[in-house]
């Protein structure tokens, strides 16, 4: 599967969620999530854990690029990952953990990330499919990351991931000093 993804800093959740409304974007849930990644020769590897659901396996591979970017991503359960990758455990990399809020506005997700010791970020993917092929699905994505922009800080070029391993890496830094 394939979407087209955008990160950013969120700095004023209250005024995005007053934007989406204004948009006729639905607020579907609010829930926890852990992603345990996992290192891998090549692309990532997390096993997310969500509030009240069955545990999934998600694959993908995506450019670290600012701005958006298109992300190749396949989703496993349980058994289909067991299968795939063996009963012994994986070497783990990092764990994220977020309070994430979903909304919808057509085939748009529009994650509003709450990410243990990262802070708060707007996170958007348009899911690629035959009738919504990638230029629609940039379009769609573009139209709601322009209405949203004055609640937008900084573009994240990387995966929260990344974000929580450079954050320990500083923080086992400090310590050693």
């Amino acid at each position: 599967m394939r979407n087209v993804e955008f990160k950013a800093e969120l700095r004023d959740p209250d005024l995005a969620r007053a934007i989406l409304r204004a948009l006729g974007a639905t607020r579907i849930l609010e829930f926890g999530q852990v992603d345990t990644y996992f290192r891998v020769p090549d692309g990532r590897l997390k096993r997310r854990e969500t509030d009240d659901e069955p545990p999934e396996w998600i694959f993908y591979a995506r450019p670290n690029q600012s701005g958006p970017k298109v992300s190749d991503f396949t989703i496993l359960d349980e058994p289909r990952a067991l299968e795939r990758y063996g009963t012994e455990p994986l070497p783990v990399w990092v764990v994220v953990r977020k309070r994430r809020e979903l909304w919808m506005r057509g085939s748009v997700r529009v994650h509003l990330d709450d990410v243990e010791r990262l802070g708060r970020f707007l996170e958007l993917e348009s899911l690629v499919t035959r009738d919504m092929p990638e230029g629609r699905a940039r379009h769609a994505l573009e139209e709601i990351r322009r209405a949203l922009t004055p609640v937008l800080g900084e573009p994240i070029d990387r995966s929260y991931s990344d974000l929580v391993a450079a954050e320990e890496d500083h923080a086992a830094e400090r310590r050693a000093r």
